[in-house]
């Protein structure tokens, strides 16, 4: 009989007996506990609308670039994954099976990794697909297709009921300024929906000057939301006013994805000119990485005032083959990370609020390097920053591991954010913040094997970690 990884209780756990013992205890801990996700990109409408979904293809395959890109690596062309114009689905069940079988002749090239982890634990607990078939996959794909879509065909795998399954309390979207948040306003009203889904504010083609559709938008955020304030003036009133708008449809935090972490203090004469540069057309690369960090100062006063926390995300070279962007678009696998300057970069923006009270500031990093050296220091000192949980490629079970080791003698626990999924794929939302709460659990029981913490404090901590941390950083 096949083995089911996904079955065993100790999977991720420590291998050391007397260890993983006192981790099976802290993990039955916050086994069940709620989940809060306060990062995220699954889209509201699917919640509001309640929608079946399509296909096995289109939920698991096509918009998952962790999956993609390995699969693109073996020399599989995105278009046969599904993947942009040249190569969708488009609601065709003979294209959506042929990229599925793609995707499971790809399937051994997933082990270690923690997109196998996550689909491994999706086929098995929420498709209930048997070890036999998910090991063998790319001989079983017309079956293990034909029982997933079996599945999405009934009323228990409407996105509502999954919601409720997977015990989410909180999730977070990640929305445009000008986005009416009507998807949001629909789900806060209706009774019958018991969970709480709320906006994130993400201004990055507001604020990136380079972003080719910049002009456009920052007219039209004029037009919408400025007051009649011209030029620089009125860029400012207008994103505050949107940010206004989202704090009144639940918004509890302000999400940037900037190149690097550098922020700057201008004087309001220096960017107005640069605003006005730009507008013309005339802005350099200079000028984009100024702008971007003065904004960066302008959006953390705008949080200590409307009380939006403020998140950063950098280090992602976005759209690293060209070739691969004009043919697919953005977010298709080619986004690579390279190394930041924290200590640096944010000095300007915490020279002005780094202490000001209630400002929550959370660094996250795709650069592991600078967990122990820039953002533990940073957290153990200023009041308002928080260290971000491992991110995209580093939410995986041994960076996790690698994280907690780094920042903890530092910080300590109470300076981290808590677990963030910062996903699209909503099925993997429980296997994803289970693997967090094994990883935590595994880390606290080497504490109490090793005799630095006590059981009963581990428990504390653990139950912490898990709900207290995130709904106070987060402001839940």
């Amino acid at each position: 009989m096949t083995e089911s990884l996904a079955a065993n209780p100790d999977r991720l756990l420590p291998a050391d007996p007397g260890t993983r013992e006192i981790a099976r205890e802290l993990h039955a801990a916050v086994e069940h506990s709620p989940i809060l996700s306060p990062h995220g990109h699954v889209p509201a409408e699917w919640i509001a609308d309640d929608t079946a979904f399509t296909d096995p293809t289109t939920l698991l395959v096509t918009p998952d670039h962790y999956v993609t890109r390995l699969i693109h690596a073996s020399g599989v062309p995105l278009g046969e994954l599904g993947v942009g114009s040249a190569g969708g689905v488009g609601g065709s069940e003979e294209a959506s099976r042929a990229a599925w079988r793609r995707f499971a002749e790809a399937w051994p090239l997933f082990d270690g990794t923690a997109s196998g982890y996550w689909l491994r634990e999706e086929f098995e607990h929420l498709f209930g697909l048997p070890a036999s078939i998910v090991d063998s996959l790319g001989e079983n794909a017309d079956a293990a297709y034909d029982a997933i879509a079996a599945k999405l065909a009934e009323p228990a795998f409407r996105p509502r009921r999954l919601f409720q399954d997977f015990n989410i309390e909180v999730l977070a979207t990640t929305d445009d300024p000008l986005d009416t948040l009507e998807a949001h306003a629909r789900l806060a009203k209706d009774e019958s929906f018991s969970g709480r889904v709320v906006p994130t504010f993400r201004p990055d083609p507001y604020i990136n000057i380079a972003h080719p559709e910049w002009a456009a938008r920052v007219e039209r955020l004029a037009d919408e939301a400025s007051d009649g304030v011209a030029g620089y003036a009125g860029y400012l009133r207008a994103l505050e006013n949107r940010r206004r708008y989202f704090v009144e449809h639940g918004a509890v935090s302000a999400d940037h994805g900037v190149r690097t972490p550098l922020t700057l203090k201008l004087s309001a004469g220096e960017a107005e000119a640069l605003f006005e540069k730009a507008r013309r057309g005339e802005g350099t690369a200079a000028d984009r990485d100024a702008f971007e960090a003065h904004m960066m100062v302008e959006m953390a006063r705008m949080s200590v005032e409307d009380g939006l926390v403020m998140t950063i995300h950098p280090g992602s070279f976005r759209n690293h083959h060209t070739p691969t962007f004009a043919a697919y678009g953005a977010d298709t696998g080619h986004d690579i990370p390279f190394a930041v300057n924290y200590t640096e970069g944010v000095r300007a923006l915490l020279q002005e609020y780094g202490t000001a009270k209630d400002f929550h500031l959370v660094l996250f990093t795709l650069d592991e390097t600078v967990f122990s050296r820039e953002l533990a220091p940073l957290a153990g000192f200023y009041p308002s920053v928080y260290i971000g949980a491992p991110w995209w490629f580093l939410d995986a079970p041994d960076a996790m591991l690698r994280f907690r080791s780094a920042v903890t003698e530092t910080a300590g626990f109470s300076r981290s954010s808590g677990f963030i999924d910062d996903t699209r794929a909503f099925c993997s939302i429980p296997a994803r913040h289970d693997t967090s709460r094994r990883i935590e659990a595994s880390f606290l029981a080497r504490l109490v094997a090793e005799h630095r913490i006590t059981k009963t404090r581990a428990h504390e901590l653990i139950v912490d970690i898990v709900d207290g941390t995130p709904r106070r950083v987060f402001k839940l």
